[in-house]
């Protein structure tokens, strides 16, 4: 497994730190559609994406979802870390998007590591950073785009994640996503494609642009 931190990791950790997590992780094979983290449990390893996509979700008031940022290959969630480090119930859901690999650290590594590796801090904070900043971005999405931009937005988030311009997701599975309706998913993709932006399948929808 070590040669697998080093290709999603190696540009980002020292060799040092690397030896470490490949001895002292856990790794959870998970594949599409897997439950990884819930809402309201606490969380007591901090979780490395070692390969695959996983979809972070908060839920509303009427028990729906918000997709907040997708993790690839090299991330970790800012939210988990808070948890982690503050020993709180957790506020997100996180959801396989793809199959794949995540390396699980002990909380007492994440603490002696921030004063051990200087690549381990740059990586914490800066992983802060990202998701605090795609946060904004949903934010901004809900306030300000209108739901055909949101859509868009959508599929090529996907697209970009799964390394594939075909999604294959029901109109109802991208509604819930989005926090809308199927009939208005149903009726925005229709004109996408009259417009030439995607192509509709029976089971999958195709991005052209």
């Amino acid at each position: 497994m070590k040669e697998e931190i080093a290709l999603a990791y190696g540009n980002i950790f020292e060799p040092a730190l690397i030896d470490e997590i490949s001895v002292l992780a856990s790794f959870v094979d998970f594949k599409e559609g897997d439950k990884l983290i819930e809402i309201g449990k606490y969380i007591r390893q901090m979780p490395l994406l070692v390969s695959g996509a996983i979809k972070i979700l908060r839920e509303d008031r009427t028990e729906g979802e918000l997709l907040l940022y997708f993790l690839e290959k090299g991330d970790t969630c800012a939210m988990t870390l808070a948890c982690c480090m503050g020993d709180t119930k957790s506020e997100i859901r996180a959801i396989a998007e793809t199959a794949g690999t995540v390396a699980m650290i002990p909380v007492a590594k994440m603490e002696e590591w921030l004063g051990k590796y200087k690549s381990w801090r740059n990586f914490v904070f800066s992983s802060y950073n990202k998701r605090l900043s795609e946060m904004l971005t949903a934010i901004d999405n809900l306030a300000f785009m209108k739901m055909d931009e949101r859509l868009l937005a959508y599929l090529k988030e996907k697209a970009k994640v799964n390394n594939t311009a075909t999604i294959a997701n029901t109109h109802q599975e991208i509604a819930y996503a989005l926090n809308t309706s199927r009939v208005v998913v149903s009726r925005l993709l229709k004109a996408m494609e009259n417009e030439g932006i995607v192509k509709l399948h029976r089971n999958t929808i195709e991005l052209l642009k």
